[in-house]
């Protein structure tokens, strides 16, 4: 089952970073087709945010068919988003933990780590193809 978190400074609305969260995570197969997203009740007690907020963000979800609702049983994931280059994930996730710990032991705080990370791969999106 998917851990939502919520980041208040992070500029995005909190159903977009639900959502977000959840193409994530059927993009790494942490998801699979059958499995449960927690109810809106759950996702209100633990994150503190309003219950049209949570629907919102599985609205979304089921209009773009990743779920789909049953009623009097939860949303369940309906399409995943693994493709084929789920077997590299991991060796590239261990690579940047390593970078990750280089970043921390030189000195850069998570603001700092973060900042570098984003704009590095905003550099790589915008380089010449």
């Amino acid at each position: 089952m998917i851990d939502f978190r919520l980041n208040v400074r992070s500029g995005v609305s909190p159903y977009m970073q639900l959502v977000q969260q959840v193409k994530q995570a059927l993009r790494l197969g942490l998801l699979s087709v059958g499995d449960q997203l927690p109810t809106v009740k759950e996702v209100v007690a633990r994150l503190a945010i309003n219950p049209n907020t949570v629907l919102k963000a599985y609205r979304e979800l089921e209009h773009e068919g990743l779920v789909v609702p049953r009623p009097g049983l939860g949303t369940f994931v309906s399409r995943t988003l693994v493709d084929h280059s789920l077997p590299a994930h991991e060796p590239l996730r261990q690579e940047l933990l390593q970078w990750l710990s280089n970043a921390e032991k030189a000195g850069l705080d998570a603001e700092s780590i973060e900042a570098l990370l984003l704009t590095s791969f905003r550099d790589f999106l915008e380089r010449p193809k």
